[in-house]
């Protein structure tokens, strides 16, 4: 699964470079646990401008991310793009990149990942890369953004015990060996 890093699991702090700002989003160590109790692999994907900004340097992002991972535990890939949307790059949610680049790194299709927001970029990154996209609205979320979500869920309790619980129904084979053994399927 791959996760939003601001608003999805961790609160979203504008451009922040102080590891001491990082607080996990509801939810989130417990969701996290789970899966990875059930062998599912877990990843960030990750729009950071604030270093094409200027606004925080690529150490202060790498702090951040090391707390994040401290709080949060271990991820098995980082994917992050670390340009501004007037830098036209293919990594930069909405586009594809970067869920393409943490799939590549999990050894797995990206029509085997799910990708888990909490705003619009994230569902179109995940639609453009072939992924199931499921939304997590926060108070941020605008509300064209979860009318268009394929998928809305309440928490990150929900997507987990979504993705789980589909995961044990009987389903035909899937090219990522854990997924196989998952008995997941594109959905």
């Amino acid at each position: 699964m791959l996760f939003d890093r601001d608003g999805t699991l961790i609160r979203d702090v504008p451009y922040n470079g102080d590891p001491d700002r990082v607080e996990p989003m509801p939810g989130a160590v417990e969701a996290l646990a789970r899966l990875r109790r059930s062998d599912v692999p877990v990843a960030v994907v990750t729009n950071q401008s604030g270093v094409a900004k200027g606004l925080l340097s690529a150490d202060d992002m790498d702090q951040v991310n090391a707390r994040v991972e401290e709080l949060l535990g271990p991820f098995d890939a980082w994917a992050i793009c670390v340009h501004d949307d007037a830098d036209g790059c293919t990594c930069r949610k909405p586009a594809p990149g970067l869920v393409i680049r943490a799939a590549a790194i999990l050894d797995v299709s990206p029509r085997d990942c799910v990708v888990v927001g909490d705003i619009g970029r994230d569902m179109d990154a995940a639609r453009a890369a072939g992924a199931r996209g499921i939304l997590v609205p926060t108070p941020q979320t605008r509300l064209e953004e979860i009318e268009q979500a394929a998928e809305v869920a309440d928490d990150l309790a929900d997507v987990v015990e979504r993705v789980l619980s589909e995961a044990e129904a009987p389903v035909p084979a899937v090219s990522a060996p854990w997924a196989r053994a998952l008995g997941w399927s594109r959905w």
